[in-house]
């Protein structure tokens, strides 16, 4: 796999990861709850979530869809619809990201706490899509090695995942305060969130194989 393709897939899933959703409002409601500790080990379940779908694309539906045109370009098309109306959804739900600076949760074990951040990863529906509809595109399917490729992409999703949910977690634990005193600064973020994910929507539409 060349070095552009790698770039380009890291870009697209960097605006996809910094978009908060589900995976980064359960890692900011940890934060907030329970500490800098339960966000990381939220984070750490999250991940092991996101590659589990990864590889279960690369052994099977990836399989399926780099064999189809149609059914690559139908998930692309339903991919990209549902991205659109999650950018809708958070645009006008823009407010939601106070309820997870209202959590006031139990002290939870480690343990507890990856398999909890593992069951959100793992039914994250935005990670869902894009690991269907957007992965394999950045195949490059002439190299061969197919599900090797896939399962390379999933790992620096998974990377940047890694270090931008603990960024938000980071972040979370530390400016607590901060953003409880203005219930506009997190409109201003969930609302920006929305659009992004709308536009990536736009790009998933827009490109990708035509054969």
């Amino acid at each position: 796999m060349t070095i552009d393709r790698l770039l380009a897939f890291a870009a697209m899933s960097f605006l996809l990861i910094v978009v908060p959703g589900p995976s980064v409002l359960f890692v900011i409601g940890r934060a907030l709850a329970q500490g800098r500790r339960a966000a990381l080990t939220t984070v750490v379940g999250n991940a092991l979530g996101a590659y589990v779908l990864v590889v279960a694309v690369a052994l099977g539906v990836g399989s399926l869809v780099e064999r189809s045109a149609l059914v690559f370009m139908a998930l692309k098309l339903v991919g990209a619809a549902y991205l659109v109306y999650l950018g809708v959804k958070a645009v006008r739900q823009r407010g939601a990201l106070q309820a997870a600076f209202a959590g006031d949760a139990p002290a939870r074990g480690g343990l507890r706490t990856v398999w909890e951040g593992f069951a959100v990863g793992v039914a994250n529906p935005k990670t869902i899509v894009f690991f269907a509809a957007v992965l394999p595109q950045f195949v490059d399917r002439e190299q061969g090695h197919v599900t090797a490729q896939m399962l390379l992409l999933g790992l620096v999703f998974n990377v940047i995942a890694v270090v931008s949910d603990s960024v938000w977690g980071m972040a979370a634990a530390t400016a607590r305060s901060w953003f409880a005193r203005s219930p506009r600064r997190l409109a201003v973020v969930g609302g920006a969130g929305g659009l992004a994910m709308i536009g990536l929507g736009v790009t998933v539409a827009a490109t990708g194989r035509t054969d």
